[in-house]
């Protein structure tokens, strides 16, 4: 079985949610994308692969289909995008109303630094890796040549002001703060996961349902047999830990003001 808790080294508290966004609040890609892991439990993974048609603004839904990966750098980078960890991996999340505000305004936020930087931002595009006997094994993300769009063009969420793609190198800055600036040692963003199932489970959400939110493989038999899950379950989950991750300063710092 493979435990919720997964490797879980540190639950963070909204004291030091708070204390990390308030410091890290003009870096406001990696804020958004601690908000989403935050709010979502998504895996490290999943969240530097997400593309904007990955995420439903209207409708409050992120559609988790990859995950990134890398291998060793070359001219052309060294990140890849691939499924998801397990087949029950790929999901759809409810967006809570904090969350949702936070991506719609980073969206802006990120439109604004495609004006100002103009033809010299940067694009990426899918280049299908095939084996020797012509069949893709691989698709990696690789960025445009100067001026040129691409029929696989990926517009990824997560990128530097001048959409440089560095997939989950964009985390090392930050948590060199988070760790020796801020003396919280061993937290990884990834404990924002084990963070996230820990609080919806102590509000009262059924395992099942943090099971399939956090697209874990398998739960013991019993509740596969007798606990049942819907998307208004998800969504109340959803809702839930939103309230219980409530803050002025999380408040704030979603407008991302342009």
């Amino acid at each position: 079985m493979e435990n919720y808790r997964e490797d879980i080294k540190h639950i963070y508290t909204q004291d030091e949610i708070d204390l990390i966004l308030n410091r890290l609040r003009d870096n406001e890609t990696f804020t958004c994308a601690f908000l989403t892991s935050c709010y979502t439990g998504m895996r490290t993974g999943e969240v530097f692969a997400l593309s904007w048609n990955d995420i439903d603004l209207n409708n409050g839904i992120i559609s988790i289909k990859h995950s990134i990966y890398d291998k060793p750098k070359d001219e052309k980078g060294r990140w890849y995008i691939g499924r998801t960890k397990t087949p029950t991996g790929t999901r759809n999340i409810h967006i809570s109303n904090t969350l949702l505000m936070a991506l719609k305004n980073y969206k802006k936020k990120q439109q604004y630094w495609k004006r100002i930087f103009g033809n010299e931002y940067k694009n990426y595009h899918l280049e299908n890796v095939e084996n020797e006997f012509g069949k893709v094994k691989e698709r990696r993300i690789v960025e445009n040549d100067y001026g040129i769009s691409s029929i696989n063009d990926i517009n990824l969420v997560f990128t530097k002001e001048d959409g440089s793609y560095v997939g989950t190198d964009l985390l090392r800055a930050p948590y060199k703060i988070i760790h020796n600036e801020l003396g919280l040692k061993k937290c990884r963003f990834y404990d924002l996961r084990g963070s996230y199932a820990t609080k919806i489970l102590r509000s009262g959400v059924e395992i099942k349902d943090v099971a399939e939110m956090l697209g874990h493989k398998n739960i013991e038999t019993t509740e596969n047999y007798y606990i049942s899950s819907d998307n208004d379950a998800k969504k109340i989950a959803s809702e839930l830990f939103e309230r219980a991750t409530f803050s002025d300063t999380i408040n704030e710092i979603v407008n991302y003001k342009i």
